[in-house]
């Protein structure tokens, strides 16, 4: 065995020895029945095109993480081929090896990229249309309990925040450079803190004297700043570290893009199937889902125009929640809001070009200041 197999089999040793104590501890994916069912059970195991050649259904899952969900996507779709997007290298890493240990590797597609590249990621590897796109939203259980990348107020660590290390912006740079107004803004809009004024002050403040560099330091400011007689139940820097997170990542405009890419590349029947964990990710996805689901004409319409007719089914008819049971087995499930519609006609040319123009960074930027393709459909 030359040295490179020897590196490389020792490495892989080490990431299933990681992946075992990570999966086993703190991997446990959310209303994962509920999403197999969603995702999978429309899915038909043996397709034949014209010149009888299988057609294998695709599945894009934009939050990989851990592969929990995509593991069981697969076995419950053996024809399936599932393109698993995830902008933590670490994550992808982990993930990955999984699908080798569970064989599946042959029917895996990693991409590392943030989900917003969907298109970009579906382009270059000759994918038009897909069967599922599922996104499970917010911070997965690697994050939050990888101490040191310091997305918990519950340890002491660097404050960092990002979900692809490679990209260079820290949670610690935004409370060295935001002013007052600026931290005020995200603290209100991401993460609702009713004190965000007096948060921010105390931050620009102290900082003139010791940088804010450590969990710990935040949290010892907001204990000091939020009165104990208004709080909420938990941690009192719990908004603000949500706040931070989401600003170091971009993660709501990042899904207010990806959600019309994922619907311009369903096939017909596809289904977008997304799990939220707070107000502001389950209102992106609710409204963008709507966009497909209500009538578009005026309400004194005597004659609705077939153009105009709903393009999506509401599959799970509003939001499914997690039970009693699950959230006393596993509490991240809490929060979760589940929601999945299906493509029932082509999406009219109307809204084809406006989900073109909502999957644009340069649209929001604009709203915020003011080989072998898969052509079914």
């Amino acid at each position: 065995m030359s040295d490179i197999d020897v590196t490389t089999a020792y490495e892989q040793t080490l990431q299933f020895e990681q992946l075992q104590r990570t999966t086993s501890s703190i991997h446990q994916p959310v209303l994962l029945r509920e999403c197999v069912a969603l995702v999978t059970d429309h899915i038909q195991q043996d397709i034949w095109n014209a010149d009888s050649v299988r057609y294998h259904p695709v599945i894009v899952d934009c939050t990989l993480g851990l592969a929990g969900h995509a593991t069981a996507f697969l076995h419950a779709a053996p024809q399936a081929i599932l393109l698993g997007i995830d902008r933590d290298e670490q994550a992808l890493a982990l993930a990955t090896e999984r699908m080798r240990q569970e064989g599946l590797q042959n029917r895996f597609i990693p991409v590392h990229a943030p989900f917003d590249q969907l298109s970009n990621a579906l382009t270059e590897h000759h994918i038009d249309y897909v069967d599922a796109v599922f996104m499970d939203l917010g911070l997965s259980s690697l994050q939050i309990d990888t101490a040191e990348r310091g997305f918990s107020y519950s340890h002491d660590a660097p404050l960092d925040m990002r979900m692809d290390t490679s990209t260079s912006m820290r949670a610690s740079d935004i409370l060295r450079t935001y002013d007052v107004a600026q931290l005020k803004s995200i603290f209100q809009r991401y993460g609702q803190e009713k004190f965000a004024g007096p948060i921010a002050k105390a931050i620009v403040k102290e900082r003139e004297v010791t940088p804010f560099e450590t969990s710990a330091q935040l949290v010892q400011l907001v204990d000091r700043v939020v009165p104990k007689a208004h709080r909420p139940a938990g941690n009192p820097a719990k908004r603000v570290f949500q706040a931070l997170r989401i600003e170091v990542n971009g993660e709501l405009d990042k899904l207010a893009q990806t959600l019309p890419q994922a619907m311009l590349h369903l096939a017909m029947h596809g289904r977008l199937v997304v799990e939220s964990y707070h107000s502001l990710e389950d209102t992106i996805v609710k409204r963008a889902m709507a966009q497909g689901l209500t009538v578009d004409v005026p309400p004194d319409m005597p004659v609705i125009p077939k153009d105009a007719e709903p393009f999506l089914a509401d599959i799970t008819h509003g939001a499914l929640q997690a039970g009693r049971e699950e959230i006393e087995r596993n509490s991240r499930s809490g929060s979760v809001r589940l929601r999945a519609v299906e493509l029932t006609r082509p999406i009219p040319d109307k809204w084809r070009k406006t989900f073109m123009q909502q999957s644009q960074a340069e649209y929001y930027s604009v709203q915020h200041h003011r080989g072998s393709r898969h052509k079914r459909r």
